[in-house]
């Protein structure tokens, strides 16, 4: 910054905003703040007899992305992972999972948040959730399970595209940020 005329200038040029006259910093942030299991649930209904079954379990995981505003710059983000494992005599397990952060944002476009709230924060908390995931079916006696890495991002942007889409096609329009009509 160089004072001319008692006139502060931004030297580099970027045109970017930070700590104003008045102390209020008007630069954006994005952060995750913690990170929790908000719910946990292992179901193992055909055990003893499960353990004597010679088949791989066939597993199939679904996953939902929530995100909950608790305080005017503070987001709840839950990544919600239902894994079941079958085979031709049955269930082998469930398990539930609620993982959750508290993501803090300021100075963020609507726009921003949201896609940071329903595809960067899913990013950011799945490595970790992927671990509870594999230590819960061990304890439960089955071979840790990675789960495959999601490209949320991706989903992030064809999910926007279909309700774009959607909304072209004569829909009622869909709100960015909620999803709803």
């Amino acid at each position: 910054m160089a004072d001319e005329e008692g006139v502060l200038t931004n030297l580099d040029n970027t045109g970017a905003t930070g700590p104003q006259p008045n102390g209020v910093d008007t630069s954006p942030a994005v952060g995750i703040v913690t990170q929790y299991v908000k719910d946990l649930s292992v179901e193992n209904p055909s055990a003893p007899d499960v353990f004597q079954w010679p088949e791989p379990p066939q597993v199939d995981v679904q996953f939902n992305i929530g995100a909950d505003a608790i305080a005017p710059d503070m987001h709840e983000v839950t990544l919600k992972l239902t894994l079941t494992a079958t085979s031709q005599r049955g269930t082998m397990y469930i398990v539930d999972l609620a993982y959750c952060g508290l993501v803090g944002m300021r100075n963020v476009a609507e726009d921003q948040a949201h896609a940071f709230l329903y595809a960067e924060a899913p990013r950011l908390l799945f490595p970790f959730a992927r671990s509870v995931v594999a230590s819960a079916v061990r304890d439960a006696g089955f071979p840790p399970l990675m789960v495959d890495p999601v490209d949320f991002n991706g989903i992030y942007a064809q999910q926007l595209s279909a309700r774009r889409a959607e909304e072209a096609a004569g829909g009622k329009p869909i709100d960015p940020v909620t999803g709803n009509a």
